[in-house]
């Protein structure tokens, strides 16, 4: 996610998108084959793990590709979500960019042509042993963009999952137990409310609201639900019991002030800082914070899995992808190489990222070795389902302003589900 993302109107799409390309122009096009630049784009943050390892390798980059330098141009996650299709298709595209993974994503553009076959480097290079068969799911996809399968469009070198993260002062300050159950976590928020403090740290303008609705469903699910929501294995049926306990339950935590109103504007960022600046007692939110919470959070804190869940939210990470105009492919196959090495990934562990490829004994921070632990047992009971956003293009859109209007109370949860099922079947692929 994972991430880490997203909405603008049409408009400020469009001038967005005209603003990256401008700002683009001059230096090493990437259609270029100025093999003395790797044009790279990533959004993560510099003292994210993902930032801090990319930087390192960046260095080792340099240090072992004497006379070539990486300009390294930071967007954010809705620029390149938003422009990725019309940037990839001009002679502007970078030779290396971190991309959202999932059907509506990468698989769209693969489906598109946008993106590079990188099929002979994965099994040339070995990326295809490196990385476990639940993570490289994402980085596959067949004639159809649909994921698990096919040709390898993009690589990922570290893993995600969403949490629940818990500002221990606060549960402190207010005599509350931390949740073990899901009914713990009820009374919890029942607590915090009866104390004027809004339990959940939430956004409701990009992916947060939309993943405590997802977790909510998952908690009613099972593999095969999944297979069909995320791989077209079966019929999605919006109003089943897990969507249908999902939207009321949703409805509910809204009307019992679990979660503020106030969040319906909100941003991802918003959410994390009410986290951060001890605002909110709970985030339910992915791994893609864990390396910033532990720089910048100034109280104690701690993570737990979703309780009543076996599935939650997560994946192999973010994609490194080859845009198919890149002039500078090979450089960009040796950037990421790097950062599948036992010395990246055992960083990317230590500063509090998922790593796919580090010796894990390596790994000695409390925090770190935790969230890696939590992984492990999610994988071990394959319980990793993804993102609501992923099935079909433009779902994502959907999710945000179906979810902020549950928020506003303005459409009740069988309307919601209804625009769902409208949107996802029609962007379903046809068998």
């Amino acid at each position: 996610m994972l991430t880490a993302r997203r909405r603008a109107t049409a408009s400020a799409a469009a001038a967005l998108a005209g603003a990256l390309l401008l700002a683009s122009c001059g230096g090493s096009g990437g259609g270029s084959s100025d093999a003395k630049t790797l044009r790279l784009w990533h959004y993560e943050a510099p003292n994210s793990a993902m930032g801090a390892a990319w930087t390192e390798a960046i260095k080792e980059f340099e240090a072992t590709h004497p006379g070539v330098k990486v300009k390294f141009e930071e967007k954010s996650f809705e620029q390149i979500q938003k422009t990725a299709p019309m940037v990839l298709n001009s002679s502007d595209a970078p030779d290396l960019m971190e991309y959202n993974k999932g059907n509506a994503t990468a698989g769209l553009l693969s489906k598109q042509g946008l993106l590079t076959d990188l099929t002979a480097e994965a099994a040339e290079r070995g990326w295809d042993k490196l990385l476990s068969p639940g993570v490289r799911t994402t980085s596959q996809y067949d004639t159809d963009g649909v994921m698990g399968s096919g040709k390898w469009y993009g690589v990922t070198n570290y893993a995600e999952y969403t949490m629940v993260y818990v500002n221990k002062d606060l549960f402190a300050k207010y005599e509350v137990p931390e949740p073990r159950t899901f009914d713990d976590l009820v009374a919890a928020m029942d607590t915090f409310v009866e104390n004027d403090v809004t339990p959940l740290a939430n956004a409701g303008a990009e992916y947060p609201a939309q993943q405590y609705l997802y977790q909510l469903a998952l908690s009613k699910a099972d593999r095969s639900w999944v297979d069909s929501y995320e791989l077209y294995q079966g019929k999605a049926d919006f109003h089943d019991a897990a969507w249908t306990y999902a939207a009321e339950t949703f409805a509910d935590w809204v009307k019992k002030g679990y979660i503020g109103k106030k969040s319906t504007s909100a941003k991802a960022e918003d959410a994390g800082v009410s986290f951060l600046q001890g605002k909110a007692p709970i985030l339910f939110s992915g791994s893609w914070w864990y390396g910033r919470f532990q720089d910048e959070a100034a109280f104690d804190w701690g993570t737990t899995l979703w309780p009543g869940s076996d599935l939650t939210l997560g994946s192999g990470g973010n994609l490194w992808v080859v845009p198919k105009s890149a002039g500078n492919k090979e450089l960009a196959y040796d950037f990421i190489d790097i950062t599948l090495s036992k010395r990246i990934q055992n960083l990317l562990g230590e500063k509090g990222g998922v790593p796919v490829a580090a010796d894990t004994a390596a790994v000695t921070d409390p925090k770190a070795k935790e969230l890696i632990a939590h992984f492990d047992t999610l994988s071990g009971r394959d319980g990793l389902a993804f993102y609501p956003d992923w099935p079909v293009p433009g779902f994502y859109d959907v999710l945000v302003s179906e979810t902020q209007k549950l928020i506003t109370g303005s459409e009740k949860p069988d309307a919601y589900l209804d625009a769902l099922q409208k949107a996802y079947d029609k962007g379903v692929p046809q068998q």
